[in-house]
């Protein structure tokens, strides 16, 4: 992939996160932060295909996934957010513009270097056939999105109902795995990591996998489920049916005990 097809994703990327960062500062609100994460991750997909790939069903299909994907998942918490009022996340971010210059930063790096193993895939000039590579890492990503969008459902319906109203939900995919929406999110990358390895000849190329290593370590220990867990415990922790959930219920893998 070219350096300077790189650079130019990466300053549209940018100047996009930082733009509204500005407007976001000025208005001290968090309510388009993760909607503006999503839409760059949709332009940034159809501008590299629509500018450097040569219109291979390889390059259309990863595409047209990472479309799916950051259209149902930008609309989902944008959403979210407009009816809960806030994101606890941004509490006091919001309220200090440096801090929230990095927050939006962050964004920007986490749209680019997920982002990597597809745009370098899709710019390649040498596409060979399809072949099972592809297809594995094209089901590995259905999962994994159909993963998300079902907990995302699971838990929305939950916190509608009203006899909810300050319960932790435990059914459903959250049975099984106390961050199967995280869950879904880290294989549906790993997925995309796949599928665009099909086309790699060179060793460094394979490095990529750190994108979705990232992507994992960012979810598992620092910003996605570590606060989400901290939340839990400082809500409902004293309870011995939260107890019970934590102990008899895997982290973020179904099924697998730790």
């Amino acid at each position: 992939m070219s350096f300077f097809k790189f650079l130019y994703l990466s300053a549209i990327d940018f100047g996009i996160q930082w733009s509204l960062w500005g407007l976001a500062s000025w208005l001290k609100t968090e309510k388009f932060y993760d909607l503006a994460g999503s839409s760059t991750f949709a332009l940034l997909a159809f501008v590299g295909y629509q500018k450097y790939s040569n219109g291979h069903p390889r390059a259309k299909i990863q595409t047209a996934a990472i479309l799916v994907w950051a259209v149902r998942l930008g609309f989902y918490l944008f959403s979210r957010v407009l009816k809960q009022g806030h994101d606890r996340r941004f509490k006091d971010a919001k309220e200090d513009p440096s801090v929230f210059f990095v927050y939006w930063t962050l964004q920007g790096v986490w749209v680019i270097v997920t982002l990597l193993p597809s745009l370098m895939m899709v710019m390649q000039r040498r596409q060979p056939s399809l072949s099972a590579i592809d297809w594995l890492g094209w089901t590995m990503w259905a999962v994994g999105f159909a993963t998300e969008v079902v907990a995302d459902y699971q838990k929305s319906q939950f916190r509608s109902d009203p006899a909810n109203a300050g319960k932790f939900i435990n059914t459903g995919l959250w049975s099984v795995s106390r961050h199967p929406n995280y869950f879904g999110e880290i294989l549906l990358w790993f997925g995309l990591f796949i599928s665009a390895s099909s086309t790699f000849t060179e060793w460094w190329e394979y490095l990529t996998i750190l994108s979705p290593m990232a992507l994992s370590y960012l979810i598992t220990q620092m910003s996605g489920i570590p606060p989400l867990e901290k939340y839990g415990l400082h809500k409902w922790g004293t309870t011995p049916e939260y107890r019970a959930y934590l102990k008899n219920t895997p982290v973020l893998v179904p099924y697998l005990y730790t």
